[in-house]
């Protein structure tokens, strides 16, 4: 019996040091993202601020888009407009924000535009300096602040409320899906995002694959296109309950994927704020063919949060994806607790 308690002892301990492990690993990741921004934001001229750096009510914190830059303003500053330090001082910002995978999808996102300026003979559009940074806030760990950059294919939001960091949406693209031809020829930047959900579909035995299933041709974007604000889109498709259990493990798979563009506690965030809404009734659903011959979607969609995969243009060679959540993105449910607790706090 003494050994058992001891073992039990053991056990509690081991976790304990585990969760203080991530909650320092998750500080000094806070720290690093602050140091960062306020290292880029440090470099503008008071003209740059006025232009870059705004107030974390501003309107168009919560407005954005994944279009070639010529079809509508972006906030900020671009790359383009700054200079090459600042650049630099932009990408550790990223690098700060994302894990080691998700800031070389990125990274890898934004040096497409080279590829497609040549595919479509110098189309102005295509331009890799064309990404909008914007700074809301004052940078600190007991501040409310955040930050965006948003260009072609990629935008990133991010927003930290009381030492806590919303990191959606979270949206990441790539024309092409797949480069034809030229030096960069077989490069697939989102290749894990479809190929995972490719594996699970065609997984499925005949019964489960028509159930998940909802449309025999894929939609031509994303559902929730660049809403600013997102609610549960029909809940069809199978079910994660429903699914065998390596079948399971596939699905959650694909989910970790996606969770796996922000650092490795950031990520946990994510993973433990499902667990915690619960698996059971997270669903899987497909449109279009089930190989990358046409346009194929999938979307998992949980109490919490929503991820959608889209290949479908050029050829079914143009991705999209998105990860939202439904009352997390732009740090919509840490301000509501914020003000919430602010107000119950200034009652008494």
């Amino acid at each position: 019996m003494a050994r058992i308690h001891r073992i039990g002892s053991y056990i509690f301990i081991a976790l304990v040091l585990i969760a203080g492990v991530a909650f320092i690993a998750r500080q000094m990741a806070d720290d690093a993202m602050i140091a960062a921004a306020n290292a880029f934001t440090e470099s503008l001229s008071p003209t740059e601020k006025e232009q870059c750096v705004m107030t974390l009510s501003d309107s168009t914190r919560t407005i954005w888009h994944f279009l070639p830059v010529a079809s509508f303003d972006r906030y900020g500053m671009s790359l383009g407009e700054l200079s090459d330090e600042q650049d630099q001082l932009v990408f550790d910002l990223m690098r700060s924000a994302l894990s080691k995978k998700g800031f070389e999808k990125a990274e890898a996102i934004i040096a497409l535009e080279n590829i497609l300026k040549v595919l479509e003979k110098d189309n102005p559009t295509r331009d890799a300096d064309q990404y909008h940074i914007a700074i809301y806030g004052k940078p600190a760990k007991d501040d409310m602040w955040g930050w965006g950059i948003s260009g072609h294919h990629l935008s990133l939001h991010f927003t930290m409320v009381d030492g806590k960091m919303s990191t959606t949406p979270t949206f990441m693209g790539s024309n092409p899906g797949e480069v034809k031809s030229g030096p960069k020829k077989g490069l697939r930047v989102l290749k894990a995002e479809e190929d995972l959900g490719l594996a699970l579909i065609n997984a499925l035995p005949a019964d489960q694959q028509n159930k998940a299933i909802i449309l025999s041709e894929a939609p031509r974007e994303i559902f929730t296109a660049a809403q600013s604000k997102v609610d549960p889109l029909d809940k069809v498709g199978i079910k994660f309950s429903e699914l065998a259990r390596e079948h399971q493990k596939m699905l959650y798979d694909i989910i970790l994927e996606y969770a796996n563009a922000m650092p490795a506690e950031l990520a946990q965030q994510r993973m433990d704020k499902i667990h915690k809404a619960g698996w059971d009734d997270i669903l899987f659903a497909w449109a279009g063919v089930t190989n990358r011959s046409a346009g194929h979607y999938y979307r998992i969609q949980g109490p919490t949060f929503l991820i959608e995969f889209d290949n479908t243009q050029n050829d079914a060679n143009h991705v999209h994806t998105v990860w939202r959540d439904f009352d997390g993105d732009f740090g919509r449910d840490l301000l509501k607790a914020h003000y919430h607790d602010e107000h119950g706090h200034h009652s008494h």
